[in-house]
């Protein structure tokens, strides 16, 4: 299979790494990024080569592993260098679904989002499989032969569960960090540990990708004005409030088994 990553980040070189792992064959893999430099790192660390935007090579298939606002003028620029299957790990999926199908509608189209960092691997990868076929049955089969566990969703669904486990999560855990102060170890409860390491593992990746989540999903102003009714609330409302929370943590959330790690 010749595979072309195109965006040579992390989570580029988490796909190029685990299909070519996971194949039953050694994949012609290449790497195409606006920065050749990282282009150039990507496929030293994978035995790969690299592709320049000026190239006319066409691959059997293509995966857009770019930032989410960019995934539109990704499968614009590359669509059609996919001669069997156009797929993205972008991470998010109704923008991703029409830009591929826009592109390459006669291509196999799968839209794939690891719900974790890479050096969090493996782990949950959600899936809308657009328009399948053999080239992305083999993607598939090659992430789950690597230990991730993949589900099929619609895009609609995907979205809105990002809006809570990506950008109402983000806001929560970073507004804590905004607001914290520094307190002695000693001091420290069970909780508050917790979301200090929480803190610690949000705060330890590129600050654009969690920009470009907050932008690309609504739920941050709804953690604000939760926080503001639970600052205002007199103790009758903030026991309901209590309860409200404490029901969504009992079942009416995700169990704790369904949730991604990582970002």
């Amino acid at each position: 299979m010749k595979l072309l990553v195109v965006g040579a980040g992390e989570m580029g070189r988490w796909f190029a790494s685990t299909v070519s792992r996971g194949l039953d064959e050694d994949p012609d893999v290449a790497f195409a990024d606006a920065h050749e430099s990282v282009a150039v790192a990507a496929a030293d660390e994978n035995g790969a080569r690299v592709v320049a935007g000026e190239s006319d090579e066409h691959f059997d298939a293509v995966c857009l592993a770019v930032p989410i606002p960019a995934v539109e003028a990704a499968a614009d620029a590359w669509g059609a260098r996919a001669d069997r299957a156009l797929v993205d790990v972008s991470g998010v999926m109704a923008p991703a679904v029409a830009a591929m199908a826009s592109a390459a509608p006669t291509a196999e189209r799968v839209s794939l989002h690891p719900l974790f960092a890479a050096d969090s691997a493996p782990g949950n990868v959600a899936i809308v499989a657009d328009a399948p076929g053999p080239v992305t049955d083999r993607l598939r089969a090659a992430l789950a032969a690597t230990g991730n566990e993949l589900f099929e969703t619609t895009a609609r669904e995907h979205d809105e569960a990002m809006e809570t486990v990506q950008a109402r999560v983000h806001a929560a855990v970073l507004a804590f960090g905004l607001a914290a102060e520094d307190v002695p170890e000693p001091f420290q409860t069970p909780v508050s540990a917790a979301m200090f390491d929480l803190l610690d593992q949000v705060t330890g990746n590129d600050p654009r990708v969690y920009s470009d989540i907050q932008t690309a999903f609504e739920g941050a102003d709804d953690v604000a004005a939760a926080a503001r009714e639970l600052a205002d609330a007199d103790p009758e409302r903030f026991a309901e409030l209590y309860e409200q929370a404490g029901r969504k943590a009992a079942g009416d959330g995700l169990a704790p088994d369904a949730r991604g790690s990582g970002r």
